[in-house]
């Protein structure tokens, strides 16, 4: 949901590599789990295949609300595919996006940051709320509302703390501007984690197996 639409130059070079290299070593951390702890079968590439192409054509879909706001699954790739390989599914998003002239190069590093953080803590509020006794739609709304809650929050304070250059308004009146673009974009939030709950729900159903999903008891979750 949160993304920094902002074209190259808006950042200065130093926070630019900053925010990349940033984003390079959390990929970097991600990859090297899936490869020496966690391995990658074929059911798991074809999961994320299927994530990426999903995740990218839904993000070019603009809802015409205040210049326009976009959803982009990423709670849903946190909970069916977890942190590690959904880093690497919003690499892959945001440099096609980017492709495609959806923000700027420079703006993939900070905007990698910004969705890694929308699918790490979707996929553990929706962990923990395995622990309560709530139904799978209702556990995936609450893991994607909270989820893109912390990424908007993301969104503001790298644009805060990166400056954006050629505007000259204090920070009290930047960080209203980009609140005000956060409210709509978790009004929006409220419409994606209904589509989330609905797919997750409809998932657990068919296919249980792609949640792995065991409460404590041994039993599978509702």
């Amino acid at each position: 949901m949160a993304h920094v639409h902002l074209p190259d130059g808006t950042f200065s070079i130093q926070w630019v590599i900053i925010w990349w290299i940033l984003a390079i070593i959390i990929l970097g951390l991600c990859l090297y789990w899936l490869k020496k702890i966690r391995k990658i079968d074929n059911k798991t590439i074809t999961l994320a295949a299927m994530l990426t192409a999903a995740s990218f054509a839904i993000f070019q879909v603009s809802i015409p609300l205040f210049g326009g706001v976009h959803i982009n699954l990423t709670p849903l790739i946190g909970i069916l595919a977890g942190p590690a390989i959904g880093s690497i599914i919003v690499l892959i998003v945001n440099i096609l996006s980017a492709a495609i002239g959806h923000g700027g190069w420079g703006m993939i590093g900070a905007n990698i940051l910004v969705n890694m953080t929308e699918v790490t803590v979707s996929y553990a509020i929706y962990k923990s709320l395995l622990k309560l006794n709530l139904d799978t739609f209702s556990r995936a709304g609450i893991a994607t509302i909270i989820g893109l809650l912390f990424g908007n929050i993301a969104m503001i304070l790298i644009i805060l703390i990166s400056g954006i250059q050629g505007v000259h308004q204090d920070i009290t009146t930047t960080f209203y501007g980009l609140s005000l673009i956060a409210a709509v974009n978790m009004g929006v939030a409220i419409i994606e984690s209904f589509i989330t709950g609905y797919v997750v729900s409809y998932i657990k159903r068919i296919r249980p197996d792609m949640l792995s999903e065991v409460n404590p008891d041994g039993a599978a979750a509702k």
